[in-house]
């Protein structure tokens, strides 16, 4: 099968919608599919292009058995709304361009965030005269509102009109959280046309291992307690509210908060921090992907945490899944009824908090850090669940959704698969 996807970000970006078309896109291509990826020079979340690579018009490269074709876009940082705007709008245009030249696949399909991304997918698959599956990752544009970005207007209205044509426009839909699929259903998507693909892990990427040691002398970290958190530093994650966390546990000096990533909000709270003279908080930039196991292992607890708004009732950070299969406990503060408390509950795996609670977190960042056997409990049970939550399922149901609208025999993959 020939497929065509349309997404705003991909490796060598760190991001977890990178990430995660990414590593199924190794799957499909290992499974004999051939595989396109139309993406923009990488640059997130600086609005700095990778070195190695060129904002240029055009350039392709093969990428684990994926061909990526990089078209030029307006570049800017990941922060404020009219230059990210025109950013993604550049990117709807350029991807549509892109595609128009590349061999008539047998699906298109594109992902969010951002909006203009699934849109540009809608229109290429028009032109190739092809069926089209949209994979939502959040929900534009009630996440943007959600954070603060924009206020409900005009303009919001106008674009929730092209997200319901999208929706309309779609074969299928890939939904990567239960609550996203039941927010669709809500507003009349028929739940045939549905296929929730949960987020997941590549388990050969992680695994239980021993603290690194030259991790923990350079950042001074043995011997001490410590709750990560290691991923985007987004303005959906409330991360406001672990720094206040951090100043409650300022009596335990042998408990440290790590932060390990990037995102708007990472400016913020490093300024929180220094403004509340903290000394149990540890910043790390943005580390490589192969890389990333190495900080995992430096943590005792890795924490989720997300803004207390029902539009993140749909978010399952994939920190969750790294986490599990690092055989860690988790603490996750977010949304009563959202999907990430729902899956940690089921799996055993961590203890929950009430949403943007410093003081409930600082409790059970004491209550782990004090409570061995618990903590063993929920570590055994997180281990035990990550291999419920691989990338390689995600890649088979994903697959299947694409197979499913693609008229003719099924792919030779599909057979090998079994």
């Amino acid at each position: 099968m020939k497929i065509l996807f349309i997404s705003d970000y991909f490796p060598p970006e760190r991001n977890a919608p990178a990430t995660r078309v990414y590593e199924r896109a190794v799957y499909w291509a290992r499974w004999g599919h051939d595989v396109t990826f139309i993406t923009s020079a990488p640059n997130f979340p600086d609005g700095k292009v990778f070195a190695g690579y060129r904002n240029a018009w055009y350039q392709h490269e093969i990428v684990d058995g994926i061909r990526v074709v990089r078209v030029k876009t307006f570049i800017a940082p990941n922060r404020g709304v009219v230059r990210r705007t025109i950013d993604f709008i550049s990117f709807m245009i350029m991807s549509i361009a892109g595609a128009f030249f590349q061999k008539r696949p047998d699906v298109v399909t594109a992902t969010s965030p951002q909006f203009f991304a699934g849109l540009a997918g809608a229109i290429a698959a028009k032109l190739h005269r092809r069926p089209f599956v949209l994979e939502v990752g959040d929900l534009w544009p009630a996440t943007i509102v959600g954070v603060g970005l924009m206020k409900r207007s005009l303009a919001i209205r106008f674009i929730e009109l092209f997200e319901h044509w999208m929706y309309r426009r779609a074969a299928r839909i890939v939904a990567v959280t239960p609550s996203i699929g039941k927010d669709l259903q809500g507003r009349g998507v028929p739940a045939e046309k549905i296929v929730v693909a949960l987020n997941g892990v590549d388990l050969h990427r992680y695994g239980k291992r021993p603290k690194d040691p030259e991790l923990l002398a350079q950042y001074a970290l043995a011997g001490k307690f410590v709750a990560a958190y290691i991923g985007t530093h987004g303005l959906s994650h409330a991360l406001e509210r672990v720094i206040e966390a951090a100043k409650l546990l300022e009596p335990h000096d042998d408990v440290r908060i790590l932060f390990v990533g990037a995102g708007a909000a990472r400016d913020g709270i490093m300024k929180q921090a220094e403004e509340l003279g903290l000394k149990n908080v540890v910043f790390i930039p943005e580390q490589p992907k192969e890389q990333i196991a190495r900080y995992w292992s430096l943590s005792d607890v890795a924490l989720v945490h997300l803004k207390n708004s029902p539009v993140f009732e749909t978010a399952v950070p994939s920190k969750i899944f790294e986490a599990m299969a690092m055989g860690l406990p988790l603490i996750v503060s977010g949304p009563e009824n959202g999907d990430a408390r729902a899956i940690v509950e089921h799996d055993a795996a961590g203890l929950i908090t009430p949403p943007e609670n410093p003081e409930a977190l600082a409790e059970a960042i004491v209550r782990l850090k004090t409570d061995h056997a618990l903590r063993q409990k929920f570590a055994e049970a997180s281990y035990k669940a990550a291999a419920w939550h691989t990338r390689e399922e995600q890649a088979r149901r994903v697959i299947a959704a694409y197979e499913s609208v693609v008229p003719g025999p099924p792919a030779v993959a599909q057979q090998e698969r079994g």
